[in-house]
């Protein structure tokens, strides 16, 4: 075979790669950044990461890569909970939204991938992100509020 023809069939075999790649679905083992939070912040998020729930919104809970306190999730990342990330931009926004869920505020923050929560008022910023088809539906926030009321205080 040519040094031509093998060149050929190589890049052949990429651009079937690429396209391979570029077409696959959400991959449940996909990495999520983890927080790196203050001692005391990372300290609310080990508590909180004891008392998540084994299921959420009947999603059962599958932790990301790499293994960390301070991230969870539950079904093919649906749903994602971060403990310990910075202050949102949007919560300086005067026309920011927000709901509150058994005694826990959240900003919202809409997005063509699913909304995002956060929360508000609280020690250390707790976030949720939800897939499409959570879009109009809070209600995994319910099954996390009281893990999150338990264990990350309010702070007004």
């Amino acid at each position: 075979m040519t040094s031509f023809a093998r060149r050929s069939l190589f890049l052949s075999a990429v651009a079937v790669l690429t396209a391979a790649t570029g077409c696959s679905s959400t991959d449940a083992s996909a990495s999520i950044a983890v927080p790196s939070p203050p001692a005391e912040e990372a300290a609310l998020c080990r508590a909180l990461d004891g008392e998540l729930p084994d299921s959420v919104a009947g999603q059962d809970r599958d932790d990301p890569e790499p293994s960390s306190e301070f991230t969870a999730r539950w079904g093919d990342a649906a749903i994602v909970l971060r403990c310990g990330v910075p202050r949102p931009v949007g919560m300086s926004d005067p026309q920011g939204q927000g709901v509150e869920v058994d005694g826990v505020n959240w900003l919202l923050e809409e997005r063509d991938a699913g909304p995002r929560f956060t929360t508000t008022y609280r020690e250390t910023y707790v976030e949720v992100t939800l897939g499409k088809q959570y879009m109009h539906d809070i209600g995994p926030l319910a099954d996390l509020a009281g893990p999150v009321k338990k264990t990350v205080p309010a702070s007004l």
